[in-house]
């Protein structure tokens, strides 16, 4: 029969199978939080090098729209 590390190939290979269609849009997503991640960390240290008592300047975090007037709507945007 099938050994443990046998198995453990067997469902390693079924996922990254089962998982491809969602691949792309997993490593998106990992770069967009690893972009957010590191933006908020350069954020706080440049808070720290920022004297007391002045005000710190607004920050800028660019993202994406997304146009969803399509999904399930009818094409019709919701107000």
């Amino acid at each position: 029969m099938f050994g443990l590390s046998e198995l453990a190939v067997v469902l390693i290979v079924v996922a990254v199978v089962v998982a491809a269609r969602k691949l792309p849009e997993l490593t998106r997503s990992a770069g967009r939080s690893a972009r957010i991640l590191k933006s908020e960390a350069r954020a706080m240290k440049d808070e720290e090098r920022t004297p007391p008592g002045e005000p710190a300047e607004p920050r800028i975090i660019q993202g994406e729209t997304v146009d969803r007037g399509d999904a399930g709507t009818g094409g019709t945007p919701r107000g």
